[in-house]
């Protein structure tokens, strides 16, 4: 575990130069089936056509569909997670981490079962004073085919941890385009479509069974110690309440039509409170039936 307030100053260099090591693992359709029930799939009804299709199949479970946030959950099905503790120099406090915004790309659907490799990269570190913004970058391939199926920006605060720069000019260091992060205003107009879940008391309980184990979630000590009077839900499982969310109201119940996801997570979310989902469509609803999502309004 990394120590806070230690002795040894944080040094950028080591940082963006740490070589995460590639790591392989398997998933199952068991994975998928419960990654889908995390994040409200079949919550409000548990025969709807257009989400039955992600925990069941008739023709067999390895025919069920996958989300396309699914791919979010696989820096956390490493052995021993991402492992920020091993870089060396980053000096944090794990209980003040929080997951900021997340970037997805998918290049192909996800089967419902296979044994993907992991290739983790320092992306982007910055001194925000109070915090550092850590990004990494994770790329994912499909082993028995040698495909790259996903890649991923991931952007994490460490709380406590900023302040190092030496310099009057807070150091900043990016290796991925501007574009991939940048934030999008909300559009005077009304929504197109809104879309109203409510999340169970015991959401991040279930949803932390996909693999995502950080105590902010579940310990009331540990968010009382990150500034919350009980645990939050993860901001991955709001991501994927929103773009479910999305599937279902703007893509025709079609999780392959969407191709890149960008959300910014603002303001937390307690378990047992509705999310709202506003969308905005612009420019051909359907066409070539993809679609690219800037995910900016989760109104509680």
């Amino acid at each position: 575990m990394a120590r806070a307030n230690s002795s040894s100053p944080i040094d950028p260099t080591l940082i963006i130069s740490h070589k995460f090591p590639e790591v392989s693992f398997s998933y199952s359709e068991r994975d998928v089936a419960i990654y889908a029930l995390g994040v409200g799939a079949c919550a409000g009804n548990a025969v709807d056509e257009k989400e039955l299709k992600y925990v069941y199949a008739r023709d067999g479970q390895q025919f069920i569909q996958v989300l396309p946030t699914f791919g979010s959950l696989f820096p956390f099905k490493n052995t021993n997670g991402l492992a920020l503790s091993d870089v060396p120099s980053l000096d944090f406090d794990p209980r003040l981490l929080l997951h900021a915004q997340q970037y997805i790309e998918i290049y192909k659907p996800f089967p419902s079962n296979c044994t993907v490799k992991n290739k983790t990269t320092i992306a982007g570190l910055h001194d925000k004073g109070v915090f550092l913004s850590l990004v990494y970058s994770l790329l994912a391939s499909i082993a028995k085919f040698f495909r790259n199926y996903t890649s991923s920006l991931h952007t994490t605060y460490l709380r406590g941890a900023g302040g190092f720069s030496k310099s009057s000019k807070p150091y900043s260091y990016a290796s991925y385009p501007a574009d991939q992060v940048s934030f999008v205003s909300v559009p005077k107009q009304k929504p197109s479509v809104i879309h109203e879940d409510r999340t169970q008391q015991s959401q991040a309980l279930l949803y932390r069974l996909s693999g995502d184990y950080n105590p902010l979630h579940s310990d009331p000590m540990i968010a009382s110690i990150a500034g919350f009077n009980r645990p939050i839900l993860h901001g991955l499982c709001t991501l994927g309440f929103a773009v479910r969310a999305i599937i279902t109201s703007v893509c025709e119940g079609d999780p392959n039509a969407v191709r890149s996801i960008f959300g910014r997570f603002l303001l937390h979310v307690f378990p047992g409170e509705s999310l709202i989902t506003e969308m905005w469509i612009q420019g051909q609803r359907y066409l070539n039936h993809s679609y690219n999502l800037l995910l900016f309004s989760l109104v509680l």
